[in-house]
């Protein structure tokens, strides 16, 4: 079955059957899109072909279960539109980018360019290096208009690495211009790495058409992609297929093990994705990725279709909040950010926003909240009917944290 735009709008939602574990069509409105989304009902099934397979194949499974990374790794491509892309998976970014970050020629280039509004995993890195003698160069995200060009300028032959988001976390916007810091990064010599965990599912990311075919790539399947825990993935640009992490698992040379060494203690690497690998790993994530990525092709959830469903019910939302009319020092927007620069939340800015969230949850409505946002994250499986009705609580909920 192929859904279209129209079908995901009606209620009930025509995907909703397909999430009955997570009983999306019930009494709870899942406003957590950008943070934890519900999985498809294939999931549980994954979990389960894990199971069985490591019951009769005992330690024969490590072939199956490859065969089932490779499924993940095909879905990312489709998603990055790099067809023939070397992906490696990991159990996080975190993981990805510290072994990312042992690449680099520190020595030589001590010196990193990112933004003040960088994800968690890697602006906590950055922060502990700085502390121990790393040059962190901090660019303020605002106008995000002109922030590609602003990290392009900060680049020169000390730059190890820029580190940026495609879709900013706190705010939802998308940078746009992005091959301007590509460019930059090539004529310096430095590599750049886009994080683009907010980005895949939500807008069309095609590296090549927006100019970061030579770009490192991270994000995870967590969020949008409805993938779970353990499906993180890195893009390894072309040109960087033979780089040697120095923190390195013994997973890296797995391919290479039934091969006679020459150098006892020379550390050989396999494959470019390979060279990422950790050790011994729980292969149910990617059972459980394989599985949903299969039943986004089944169902015709391809990049486009889902940027437009989430640009749908972006305005949905935005004119449901709109039209509660709240007073701006309760909960407003930022109205001067279109919804087409957005990516798949919408932000709201109060004061009271951890409140806010709390008393959302009790009242069945989940949504998360960073600092004075709380944001709210519809999906493809709620009709529009449950964005509206999810909204009118937020109103509620709003004036009643304001009042105390």
């Amino acid at each position: 079955m192929t859904v279209t735009l129209d079908d995901l709008r009606r209620s009930p939602n025509v995907l909703a059957p397909h999430y009955s574990r997570f009983d999306v069509g019930g009494d709870r409105i899942l406003l957590s899109g950008h943070s934890h989304q519900a999985w498809p009902d294939v999931a549980e099934d994954g979990l389960l072909e894990c199971f069985a397979d490591a019951a009769a194949a005992v330690d024969g499974k490590w072939a199956l279960a490859e065969a089932k990374v490779e499924q993940v790794r095909d879905g990312y491509r489709r998603f990055l539109g790099d067809p023939g892309g070397e992906v490696a998976l990991g159990l996080n970014t975190h993981d990805l980018i510290v072994k990312l970050l042992s690449c680099l020629d520190l020595r030589r280039r001590p010196r990193v360019v990112t933004t003040e509004g960088e994800f968690h995993s890697l602006r906590r890195q950055l922060d502990r290096l700085a502390e121990e003698g790393l040059e962190v160069v901090r660019v303020p995200v605002e106008p995000v208009d002109t922030l590609a060009e602003r990290l392009g300028a900060e680049v020169d032959d000390r730059t190890a690495m820029v580190g940026v988001s495609a879709v900013l976390f706190m705010t939802a916007q998308v940078v746009p211009g992005l091959a301007a810091v590509a460019e930059a990064c090539e004529r310096h010599g430095a590599d750049l790495l886009v994080d683009a965990y907010h980005a895949l599912g939500t807008v069309v990311f095609d590296v090549h058409g927006l100019g970061l075919a030579s770009a490192w790539v991270t994000g995870g399947g967590y969020k949008y992609l409805q993938l779970g825990e353990g499906n993180a993935f890195l893009r390894i640009p072309p040109h960087r297929h033979d780089v040697r992490p120095a923190i390195t698992g013994w997973f890296a040379e797995f391919d290479l093990l039934t091969t006679a060494r020459d150098e006892p203690h020379h550390v050989a690497y396999g494959s470019p994705a390979s060279r990422f690998a950790s050790g011994t790993y729980d292969p149910a994530s990617a059972y459980r990725g394989a599985r949903v990525f299969g039943f986004f092709a089944d169902q015709g959830l391809t990049p486009g279709l889902l940027h437009d469903c989430y640009q749908h019910q972006l305005g949905v939302l935005a004119a449901a909040f709109d039209a509660l009319d709240l007073p701006p020092e309760v909960i407003d927007r930022d109205r001067t950010v279109p919804i087409e620069g957005l990516g798949g939340f919408l932000s709201l800015i109060t004061p009271h926003a951890g409140d806010v969230r709390s008393g959302l949850t009790e009242r069945g409505v989940l949504t998360d909240s960073r600092g004075d946002r709380l944001r709210v994250g519809p999906a493809p499986y709620l009709a529009d009917d449950q964005l509206r009705d999810g909204m009118a609580v937020i109103g509620e909920v709003a004036l009643a944290a304001s009042r105390g």
